[in-house]
C-alpha cells in the first residue's frame, strides 16, 4: 500500500503538542534600494525576475540574509486547555473495541492546563505591525514576540483571515527594522529564495532553495471561502517556520511560509508560502478595517482536465470553468454564463482556479475589472464590477457581536466525542436582554451551524454575524442557528439582528 502524503501546517495550536513553532514579518512600504554595492561581483551577472535592475552573483545569499533576518521575529503563544482526560480501563480503546463505548465514569478529568507553542512573524512597519499565519495565533490566550535583538513584547491581534491563513499583530515598539515587500508576481520557477524563521525554537535560521512551483493549491485551509495559491519551494522549512519570511536574494519579502508536505512532521522537500500578492491586500484591509474587504466574482468554478474538456467540448485545458453563476452576483451582472471559461483577468492569464482566485483577491468590492472568457471557443471581453458576499459594494465592518449578549468558549473534546460531532462552539453565558436571550438560547447550547455555515470557532461566529449584519436587506439580518444541548436535544433558533 502506498503511503499517503501528509500536508502539515507548521505551527501547532497548542492543543496536542506542548511546543511547536512559526514565523512573522514586518512591512514598511519603503522603496527598493539598489544592493549592487553589497553583492559579490560575478563575471557573468545574473538578472532575477523579482528584482529591479539589480545584478547578483547567482549563489551569494549573504545580502538577503543580512537584510531580512532582523525583520523576522519569534512568536510564542500560550493556550489554555480545558477538561482534558486520560485513559482508565473504562475508556481504553481496546476496552471499547471489545465491550462497547464506556460511560463517563472512565473519564478522569485533569484541571485546566496551560500549554505553549511558537512560530515566526515578519515586521512590516517600524511602529510594530507584524505579519504571521492565522493558525499561529488563532486560539492563543497570550502572544509574546521576541525580536532578533532579544527584546520581548506582548502582542495583540489586529485582525486575521482564515481564508488565506494570515494574521496581523501589533506590538508597542518604535524604530523597528521592517522588511521590504518584493513582487511575488515576478518570481520565476527555478529562482533562488531563502526561508527565514525559527524552526524548533532555533531563532534566526536561514535556509536556501528554489521556487519549485507557483499557484499551488494543496487543499489545506479549512475555511469556507479559502484562497490557496501557494508558492512552492524546496528551501528547508520545519515546524516553527510558520509565519516566517520567504525572501528573494535581495532580501525582499515574496511570501509568508505556511505549510510543509511531510509523512514525518519534519521537512521532506516540499514547502508552501502565501505570496505577497495576497498578503499585501489582506494586511492593508486588516489594518484599516479589522476585516478583509473581499471581492466576490460570484461563480462556481473548477479546474479543467482532459475528461471535463471532452465532456463540455472545450478546446483548451487552461482557465477556470464556470459550472454555475450565482444570482445577484458581479459575474451575472457582467454577462458571465454557465459553461464559460475564464482565461484572463486584467490582462493576466489564468490557467487554473487558484490563479483566478489569486487575481480576484487583490481587489475590493466596487472595483472594476476586465476579464477574458472563452465561450464555445469564441473569445469575449467582459467588464465586471465586483461585489462583496452580501451582493453589494458596502464596506464590511469587523464583527461586534456584543449585541448577541453571549460569551463563547471552545468545545471540550470529550463533549464532541460523546455527542458524535466534529465541530461546534459552546455558549458559555447568556446576558439578559441580548439577542440570544430573546431567541431562547440558553447557557451550554452548542452552536453547530449559523446560516448553513459550519461553526468550529468563535471566529466563525464573528464571520457569520458580520455577513448578516452587513446585508443591505433587513430580511437578511437574521441568524438561523442549529445546534445541540449536552443531553442530545437538537434545537434550531432564529435570531433577529434588527431593532424592533
Amino acid at each position: 500500500m502506498k503511503k499517503q502524503k501528509l500536508i502539515l501546517i507548521l505551527a501547532a495550536t497548542g492543543l496536542c503538542v506542548a511546543t511547536s513553532f512559526a514565523t512573522v514579518f514586518i512591512y514598511n512600504g519603503l522603496s527598493k534600494k539598489s544592493l549592487a554595492e553589497n553583492s559579490v561581483q560575478s563575471n557573468i551577472p545574473t538578472s532575477f525576475a523579482s528584482l529591479s535592475e539589480v545584478n547578483f552573483a547567482p549563489t551569494d545569499f549573504t545580502v538577503a540574509a543580512e537584510k531580512s533576518v532582523h525583520s523576522v521575529v519569534h512568536v510564542k503563544t500560550k493556550y489554555k486547555i480545558k477538561n482534558q482526560s486520560y485513559n482508565t480501563p473504562f475508556n481504553d480503546p481496546f476496552f471499547e473495541y471489545f465491550f462497547g463505548r464506556p460511560d463517563n465514569r472512565g473519564q478522569q478529568q485533569i484541571p485546566e492546563q496551560e500549554q505553549m507553542a511558537s512560530g515566526s512573524g515578519v515586521i512590516i512597519s517600524s511602529d510594530g505591525y507584524i505579519v504571521t499565519n492565522n493558525h499561529v495565533v488563532e486560539k492563543a490566550s497570550e502572544i509574546e514576540v521576541t525580536l532578533n535583538d532579544k527584546r520581548t513584547f506582548t502582542a495583540t491581534v489586529i485582525g486575521a483571515d482564515a481564508n488565506v491563513d494570515i494574521a496581523l499583530l501589533k506590538i508597542d515598539a518604535k524604530d523597528l527594522v521592517p522588511i521590504v515587500f518584493g513582487n511575488s508576481d515576478n518570481l520565476r520557477v527555478g529562482e533562488w529564495v531563502l526561508a527565514v524563521g525559527n524552526p524548533f525554537n532555533l531563532t534566526s535560521t536561514v535556509t536556501a532553495g528554489i521556487v519549485s512551483a507557483k499557484a499551488r493549491n494543496i487543499n489545506i485551509l479549512n475555511a469556507e471561502m479559502k484562497i490557496e495559491s501557494f508558492i512552492q519551494t524546496d528551501a528547508a522549512i520545519n515546524p516553527g517556520n510558520s509565519g516566517g519570511a520567504l525572501v528573494n536574494i535581495a532580501g525582499e519579502l515574496v511570501g509568508i511560509n505556511t505549510a510543509i508536505a511531510s509523512q514525518t512532521g519534519s521537512y521532506a522537500g516540499y514547502a508552501f508560502a502565501v505570496p505577497t500578492s495576497i498578503v499585501s491586500k489582506v494586511v492593508a484591509d486588516l489594518k484599516e478595517y479589522g476585516v478583509v474587504q473581499r471581492a466576490i466574482l460570484g461563480v462556481q468554478i473548477s479546474d479543467i482536465n482532459d475528461k471535463l474538456a471532452k465532456e463540455k467540448g472545450l478546446e483548451t485545458l487552461d482557465g477556470a470553468y464556470v459550472a454555475a453563476v450565482n444570482d445577484n452576483s458581479a459575474a451575472k451582472d457582467g454577462g458571465v454564463k454557465e459553461g464559460d471559461v475564464i482565461i484572463e483577468v486584467n490582462g493576466v492569464a489564468v490557467k487554473s482556479v487558484a490563479q483566478l482566485q489569486e487575481q480576484v483577491s487583490r481587489f475590493s468590492p466596487g472595483d472594476k475589472i476586465s476579464i477574458k472568457i472563452n465561450r464555445k471557443n469564441k473569445i469575449l471581453d467582459l467588464d465586471i464590477k465586483l461585489k462583496n458576499r452580501s451582493g453589494n459594494t458596502n464596506i464590511v465592518k469587523g464583527a461586534d457581536t456584543s449585541a448577541l449578549g453571549a460569551d463563547f468558549e471552545e468545545l471540550d473534546a470529550n463533549i464532541k466525542y460523546n455527542l458524535r460531532i466534529d465541530a461546534g462552539v459552546s455558549v458559555k453565558s447568556v446576558s439578559k436582554g441580548g439577542a440570544f436571550a430573546k431567541a431562547g438560547i440558553e447557557k451550554g447550547f452548542i452552536i453547530l451551524k449559523i446560516n448553513r455555515q459550519t461553526i468550529a470557532s468563535a471566529a466563525d461566529i464573528d464571520s457569520a454575524y458580520s455577513n448578516a449584519i452587513n446585508s443591505e436587506s433587513d430580511d437578511d439580518k437574521v441568524l438561523f442557528i442549529s445546534g445541540i444541548y449536552q443531553n442530545g436535544k437538537v434545537v434550531h433558533y432564529i435570531v433577529s439582528l434588527t431593532k424592533n
